[in-house]
């Protein structure tokens, strides 16, 4: 299953609860993260301003390199959909070049859209709920 993670979910996953599980996901290889470089650049960045341990955002950016699980999109089309925070929109050019189901945020002007074309978007706790263990498959 193909997901694409905001940048508030990544961030959450360190400090435990629901965004953590959902990145265990991919961790353990259960789902496929979708990115671009404008969002890789958006982990990094948000990651760097928390000053989180550099062990910590080593291992996450060693898993980045590895590609496991991981599918890149060189280019995407730019489109328009959150009007709130229009830099939100890299998640759905993201998920729409790379056919992901899914957007994981907990960003509110995210979740109002709800859907776009056939990507749902969901909290960490409404994607652990929707699409438990036994319900991943493969691509």
């Amino acid at each position: 299953m193909r997901v694409v993670v905001d940048a508030d979910v990544m961030v959450s996953s360190f400090f435990g609860g629901p965004p953590r599980a959902a990145i265990d996901r991919w961790r353990r290889g259960e789902i496929t993260l979708c990115v671009s470089r404008r969002l890789i650049d958006e982990y990094v960045e948000v990651l760097n301003r928390l000053s989180l341990r550099k062990d910590l955002l080593r291992e996450l950016l060693e898993l980045w390199a590895s590609g496991d699980h991981l599918v890149y999109a060189d280019v995407t089309r730019p489109l328009r959909i959150v009007q709130d925070d229009p830099d939100d929109n890299m998640l759905f050019e993201c998920a729409v070049a790379l056919k992901a189901k899914t957007i994981v945020s907990g960003e509110r002007a995210v979740r109002r859209v709800g859907r776009y074309m056939d990507i749902e978007v969901v909290t960490p706790s409404e994607f652990l709920a929707r699409y438990g263990k036994s319900k991943l498959g493969s691509e």
